[in-house]
């Protein structure tokens, strides 16, 4: 499941951590799955320079009757490098202006399943753009996943999603949050597009909580979902100041 990310850079020393906890519905005939959880961690290295590590656990269903512990299902590792290529901020005293931003996320794939082997690679190329309160960030890239097991070939293919916030009030603590994406494979799997939409509250400039809930467009695509997200932020080296 492709995730369309953000192109917010972490200061350096800090490190935030991304945890969803949910049920998904996957593709027909797949099962109900429990994500416990899907996991993005970011580091801030230097001012334009994020390490990044995204993965996901789950837990799947069996293929009838009701739902129950069947099987472990881990997604790939994601160690990624994110760079901040351009950055034009608003500079108007109000805020009232424009922002540019262009970015690059990538990395190795590795395998944590236990029938996976072979190493893939991921890249991603961000637009940013913001006004009003509004900020989008477009994603374009390909893969090259690790091989499921020894008899089947690489998942492989490219994707494009656009990742969306809309702060509600002049202090930003809440905001609406949607993401749309697609993947089309090169290899033998199903197209994917997906849409989630949800809620993001910035409990303390340390924490946010939020709830997205998402729904499959296509055939191959989960059916539909719902997330719990808790995000801590926390300084690890470097000068520490307020976050």
């Amino acid at each position: 499941m492709f995730e369309p990310t953000d192109l917010e850079m972490d200061e350096t020393g800090v490190t935030e951590l991304d945890l969803q906890v949910g049920a998904i519905r996957g593709p027909r005939p797949d099962p109900w799955r429990a994500m416990l959880p899907d996991f993005e961690i970011d580091v801030g290295i230097l001012p334009n320079v994020e390490l990044d590590l995204d993965g996901a656990y789950a837990i799947e269903g069996p293929a009838t009757g009701p739902f129950s512990f069947d099987h472990a299902a881990p997604d790939s590792l994601w160690p990624s490098l994110k760079l901040g290529l351009l950055d034009f901020p608003d500079t108007t005293a109000d805020h009232s202006g424009s922002a540019f931003a262009l970015g690059l996320q990538l990395g190795p794939k590795l395998p944590v399943a236990a029938q996976a082997h072979g190493l893939g690679f991921e890249s991603l190329a961000l637009l940013g753009y913001g006004t009003h309160g509004v900020h989008t960030v477009l994603n374009l890239g390909g893969f090259v996943e690790t091989a499921p097991d020894a008899m089947s070939t690489r998942p492989k293919g490219l994707e494009a999603g656009l990742d969306l916030g809309l702060d509600l009030g002049a202090d930003g603590r809440f905001s609406l949050t949607g993401e749309v994406s697609t993947v089309r494979f090169f290899s033998s799997d199903p197209r994917q597009m997906l849409a989630t939409g949800g809620m993001t509250w910035s409990a303390t400039p340390q924490l946010d909580l939020s709830l997205v809930g998402l729904v499959g467009l296509v055939n191959g695509s989960d059916r539909f979902g719902a997330l719990l997200g808790i995000s801590p932020k926390m300084h690890l080296f470097g000068r520490s100041k307020a976050l």
